[in-house]
């Protein structure tokens, strides 16, 4: 299991790279507005993170709707639903207030799944799995998935300067450090 999830941690990144090059590639992302503090690090940041939150949503509606799923992954899928959809509502403020948009991601979205690339074949694996089978499967392509969201928050930590974005980042890299530790644990019991 542990060379599945460094496989996958590792195509995650591949395929968020590729993602970051398709999206220059695909168009130029508007620069912030003179005097908002953001710079294309932090807009790059938040119009990647808002597709791979509404996944991380989208995948926790796929164990929800299940039943004879564990009461502790439950939890977990409501928790991450929870946290991510006010982050959602906020980046979407923030692009609005930069008066950026989603400029790029349009056509990015077509790609695959929110712009991620290869999470279709997971997801559908998740939608066809029952009970256990389906809160391992989630715990298992959560992980990977929080995985992903810490190294873009690892980056603009790096590259972004606006003080919101970097509290947001900083708290992705925490909370979801957390929760990754959290879901192997359900793992190994």
């Amino acid at each position: 299991m542990r060379n599945t999830t460094t496989f996958r941690a590792l195509a995650t990144g591949a395929l968020l790279t590729a993602a970051a090059l398709g999206l220059s590639a695909c168009a130029a992302p508007a620069e912030p507005a003179e005097g908002s503090g953001a710079t294309m690090a932090d807009v790059m940041f938040v119009q990647m993170m808002i597709p791979h939150h509404e996944e991380a949503i989208e995948m926790s509606d796929l164990l929800l709707d299940k039943s004879g799923v564990d009461p502790d992954v439950v939890a977990m899928a409501e928790q991450i639903k929870a946290a991510q959809a006010p982050e959602i509502e906020q980046m979407e403020a923030w692009l609005d207030e930069w008066e950026v948009g989603m400029s790029g991601m349009d056509d990015m979205n077509g790609m695959d799944h929110g712009g991620m690339g290869g999470m279709s074949d997971d997801m559908t694996s998740l939608e066809e799995a029952d009970g256990a089978d389906a809160g391992d499967l989630f715990l298992e392509q959560m992980i990977v998935h929080h995985e992903g969201a810490i190294d873009m928050a690892e980056d603009v930590l790096d590259d972004g300067q606006h003080p919101d974005v970097r509290e947001l980042a900083e708290s992705i890299v925490s909370s979801q450090a957390d929760e990754i530790e959290q879901m192997r644990s359900m793992l190994e019991s």
